[in-house]
């Protein structure tokens, strides 16, 4: 599903524009992201927790030359789903 698709679906569950739904969409993705650059945790309960994880430093392989180099540790977004969305997904 594209991001068009999801604001056309957004638009006809909750029975209101395209322009509406879309303006709804971009505030819950910006507040999500707003969120974990400072940090913080977001759940929503019986869909899932977005959050930031650290990955520490380890050694990588350049691909193009074949030299063993060391990527230094980072941050990345990850999502874990919760239990209702884990059993609709499985039903």
């Amino acid at each position: 599903m594209t991001k068009t698709e999801l604001i056309n679906s957004i638009s006809d569950k909750a029975n209101c524009t395209k322009k509406d739904a879309a303006s709804a969409l971009e505030a819950t993705l910006a507040a999500i992201q707003e969120a974990l650059e400072k940090g913080d945790k977001v759940s929503i309960t019986g869909f899932g927790t977005f959050e930031v994880r650290e990955r520490g430093e380890k050694k990588c392989i350049n691909p193009k030359t074949k030299q063993e180099m060391i990527c230094p540790p980072c941050k990345a977004p990850a999502f874990k789903a919760g239990r209702g969305l884990k059993e609709a997904v499985n039903k």
